[in-house]
């Protein structure tokens, strides 16, 4: 299984939300990483055949997906940001409701193993406008797998959830990522860093690198430094380096720097984390790297 973009690109009048994206993925997770407007929804609509390229294609076992029309979209899982829900539909009709319009054979069955499978069956009979967002997500992944695509696409899938509900959702992804291609966007660092397979960096709509964790944060190796100065330092460092982590105890103030060259003369280098890459890369644009 394969889905390739060949120098995909998007514009909208003068404005390029991407520009000459070209990408293989096979089976695992890939997280698409970058701030708001990077252009990771842009790719992920143009994907899903929602949108129509400017420039570029994206192909499927080595065809167009528009020639592979319906057959192509069957086989797409999509999650966005903001699922459309009737908050006076049960999750349960809610899910048959899309299984209908999806065609999904067996519909019956199929919604009993989802509603299993997302830990939603004594929610079933509640309505929609009542559960937590933890809940809609889960529903809405739920959705997203009627008829077992081969692709699945999220599009930050996580936004404003709680910590233990994030947590929850990247396992269940973590587990039905076997056998499909997950696309994963996000600017939430914490959501991907222990699933990931490959990182893409988007930034203003282009491509900047594609990598497993582990070979991204070596692009940063020596570049990663710790410092502890007095308090009274801190809006100096804060202003002229890139800062990665800080806090303060006391008079002290401790430091996390990416930096090309040992930035003072007690700071020591340690090893880059994706918190580390994403500041590096992205600066002013981090939204949230927690």
């Amino acid at each position: 299984m394969e889905l390739e973009l060949r120098n995909l690109s998007k514009s909208y009048g003068t404005k390029k939300a991407l520009q000459a994206v070209s990408l293989t993925c096979t089976e695992g997770i890939y997280a698409l990483l970058g701030p708001n407007g990077a252009g990771k929804t842009t790719m992920m609509h143009l994907i899903c055949d929602i949108l129509t390229p400017t420039d570029g294609a994206v192909y499927y076992n080595g065809r167009p997906i528009t020639e592979l029309g319906a057959d192509y979209r069957a086989v797409i899982g999509y999650l966005p940001q903001e699922p459309g829900f009737y908050p006076h539909f049960s999750g349960e009709k809610m899910l048959r409701y899309f299984a209908c319009l999806k065609g999904v054979p067996e519909p019956d069955a199929e919604c009993e193993r989802l509603l299993d499978q997302t830990n939603l069956r004594e929610a079933r009979g509640r309505k929609v406008g009542g559960y937590s967002g933890g809940m809609k997500r889960r529903l809405g992944i739920a959705i997203a797998l009627l008829g077992n695509p081969q692709i699945l696409i999220l599009d930050e899938p996580t936004a404003g959830l709680d910590p233990k509900e994030r947590i929850r959702f990247r396992n269940l992804i973590h587990q039905i990522s076997r056998s499909r291609i997950v696309i994963y966007s996000t600017h939430i660092i914490s959501d991907i860093s222990a699933i990931a397979d490959r990182i893409i960096l988007l930034k203003n709509g282009v491509m900047e690198c594609m990598k497993p964790p582990a070979e991204l944060c070596q692009t940063l190796d020596r570049k990663v430094w710790e410092l502890r100065v007095p308090s009274a330092q801190s809006d100096e460092i804060l202003e002229k380096y890139c800062v990665t982590a800080f806090s303060t105890i006391g008079n002290t103030a401790r430091f996390r720097i990416v930096a090309e060259k040992q930035p003072f003369a007690n700071a020591v280098q340690t090893a880059a984390n994706l918190d580390d890459v994403y500041l590096y890369y992205f600066g002013g644009d981090a939204h949230d790297t927690e």
